[in-house]
């Protein structure tokens, strides 16, 4: 039998109020923003959705629905009375992680070759109807 007392890493669920969006980049864009000379970006609007340009090239942002969903942790120091968390009791001087947001979409720049922003696809009408809702 084990001497040593193993309770783990207490965890919370509080969310901070600040909605998330979580934005996956293309990694030639990745590449660009992290050189040492980081070019301006410039975010556009057009009639079906949103652009991003840098000089010649250009990246349509698309919302990306997952099933998985993420979720954001951040550390805190623990709560000195049970009453304030609902995390188990931690340890004195010990960290606790707190569960500040779930995140069930993200926003994926796509190559736009075309020069014009791409349409949206037809998606059935069960979609649509869901879609209405969301």
């Amino acid at each position: 039998m084990s001497s040593q007392d193993n309770s783990g890493i207490p965890l919370a669920h509080a969310p901070d109020g600040i909605g998330y969006k979580l934005l996956e980049l293309p990694p030639e864009l990745l590449a660009l923003l992290e050189s040492d000379d980081p070019p301006v970006l410039k975010l556009e609007s057009s009639a079906v959705s949103a652009v991003v340009k840098h000089g010649g090239q250009t990246w349509g942002l698309r919302q990306k629905n997952t099933s998985n969903a993420l979720i954001l942790l951040a550390p805190a120091p623990a709560s000195s009375s049970p009453e304030e968390s609902s995390a188990p009791a931690a340890q004195p001087g010990q960290t606790e992680l707190k569960a500040i947001s779930t995140i069930h979409d993200s926003v994926e720049l796509v190559p736009d070759t075309t020069g014009e922003t791409a349409k949206p696809l037809a998606r059935g009408k069960w979609h649509e109807k869901f879609a209405k809702t969301r």
